[in-house]
């Protein structure tokens, strides 16, 4: 089994829907993906800040999860990361309503002296050239680096985007980044333009309509499972990629056949994700009711034609 090393925000939301509200809850990138990987029981270590105002309790429950928090450095007198929006009632939409980076701001990466040899690198949604930063502490080269990032990069750090996309395997942004990263509105033509730039395989997301990947010419589809109702859809983007990353680290295999469960158990694991306010679905998931979605997936793409 492969090493998962994790890099992204642990922090605090506030979140507003349609179906109601909440104060200071836990949230983070880096939370949902190490939530997400660790229904693979892989070895997984998150790198990341808080302040001194972070629950113990939120952190235990990490560890809980055999996830590696020696990587989480916790601030003296400072305080974490928050986020607060609020969501349109297409849930597709949201404002946001405050962004305090607070130790964030200086957020300097320290990995781990047993994770610098991990085979895969999940790079969470942060300033590049923090991601870069953890890429250059790596002393082995890893067997798959994955990037998620998100349109505020390209608008504000262009070049250092650029120089850490030339350096991953795999991108993660949904369709409207895509577009705005390649100039191109074919999502096809975008991941063609994406893959010139570094990347061997591309995933576009498409929220409530599914993902596709892409890899030299493959192209391959999978759709987000109808649910009946999304209370919160914070999160969903980083529960993916926590699945897809820790499928990939379960079986160490980087094919594009591998990639293509990988995008399944991401986008099984992200609808459970939307059930609930921020990270509370994913803390009491169980491994049976991940099986009977899978089946409930297999049998939503599962079908015989006959070609004449």
């Amino acid at each position: 089994m492969s090493k998962l090393l994790i890099v992204g925000t642990v922090a605090f939301d506030a979140i507003e829907t349609p179906f109601g509200k909440t104060d200071k809850i836990l949230g983070g990138a880096a939370t949902y993906i190490g939530l997400s990987a660790s229904n693979f029981n892989v070895d997984s270590a998150i790198v990341s800040v808080v302040g001194e105002d972070f629950p113990q309790e939120h952190l235990d429950m990490l560890a809980a999860r055999n996830i590696d928090i020696s990587g989480i450095e916790i601030v003296e007198g400072g305080k974490t990361f928050f986020w607060s929006g609020k969501y349109h009632n297409d849930m597709n939409s949201r404002d946001t309503l405050v962004t305090e980076l607070n130790v964030l701001a200086d957020f300097n990466p320290v990995v781990p002296e047993n994770y610098k040899d991990s085979e895969i690198v999940m790079l969470g949604n942060l300033h590049p050239g923090v991601q870069m930063s953890v890429i250059n502490q790596m002393t082995e080269k890893p067997k798959l680096i994955v990037l998620d990032t998100m349109n505020f990069w390209m608008d504000c750090a262009w070049d250092d985007l650029l120089a850490v996309i030339k350096k991953v395997d795999v991108i993660t942004i949904n369709d409207e980044e895509a577009r705005q990263l390649s100039g191109e509105y074919s999502l096809v033509k975008a991941a063609q333009k994406i893959h010139k730039m570094g990347p061997e395989y591309v995933v576009i997301k498409k929220g409530e309509h599914g993902a596709l990947i892409f890899n030299d010419g493959n192209i391959f589809f999978a759709p987000a499972l109808p649910l009946e109702e999304v209370f919160d859809p914070t999160g969903a983007g980083d529960t993916f990629a926590g699945g897809f990353s820790g499928y990939i680290a379960k079986h160490e295999d980087i094919s594009f056949e591998s990639m293509k469960n990988a995008i399944i158990y991401g986008s099984n694991l992200a609808s459970f994700c939307v059930e609930k306010f921020g990270t509370q679905r994913m803390e009491s998931l169980t491994k049976e009711e991940i099986i009977e979605r899978l089946k409930q997936f297999k049998q939503l793409t599962q079908f015989e034609i006959e070609v004449n």
